[in-house]
């Protein structure tokens, strides 16, 4: 099963993001090669890591931007046109902290009743790694590179940036959870 959903869902991103956004498709690409990397952690979940690493910014595709917001927009998409896993759709909807950005946005309540956050802090946590230690063109970075990078590119004064200060204790939180689990794996 777990292969079934990771093709579907690498097949539904390339459509949406490689064409229209290359960079983000670039993105999305270098995230899910990060689930990959780190599934081990999650055993029966890391079918579903990878297929929410590669949908995570299925919102940013400009036929789906509905609310401008592509967390919600990813997740609508998911559940209304794919009748997606619940509990890929709502990893996809609350991604790297996306209620904190939802409440910047005056769309927390929105989120939080459509798509309620899961409470698998492993999994939770792993998608936060993936994300947040990808470049925009999908290398290898830190996490504190990372936020750097989205407050420079969006500014501090924005709702990206505002969003991103406040959640970075939080980001910084979830990848070094995910960074202990890695070191006392096997090899």
């Amino acid at each position: 099963m777990g292969d079934l959903i990771e093709v579907w869902a690498t097949r539904l991103a390339a459509a949406e993001l490689s064409t229209a956004l290359p960079r983000r498709w670039a993105h999305t690409q270098g995230v899910a090669k990060r689930a990959v990397e780190v599934n081990q952690v999650l055993g029966q979940d890391a079918g579903l890591l990878v297929a929410a690493a590669t949908l995570h910014d299925v919102g940013y595709a400009p036929r789906l931007a509905v609310t401008g917001f592509h967390p919600l927009d990813g997740a609508r998409f998911l559940r209304n046109e794919h009748g997606a896993d619940e509990r890929l759709v709502r990893l996809v909807a609350n991604h790297s902290f996306a209620l904190m950005e939802a409440e910047e946005r005056g769309l927390r309540e929105e989120l939080a009743s459509e798509f309620p956050l899961l409470e698998e802090s492993p999994l939770v946590d792993a998608l936060v790694y993936c994300d947040m230690t990808t470049t925009p063109d999908g290398g290898r970075t830190t996490a504190e590179e990372r936020v750097a990078e989205i407050l420079g590119r969006y500014g501090d004064d924005s709702v990206v940036g505002r969003f991103i200060r406040r959640a970075a204790p939080e980001i910084f939180g979830a990848v070094e959870r995910v960074e202990a689990a890695l070191e006392v794996q096997p090899r």
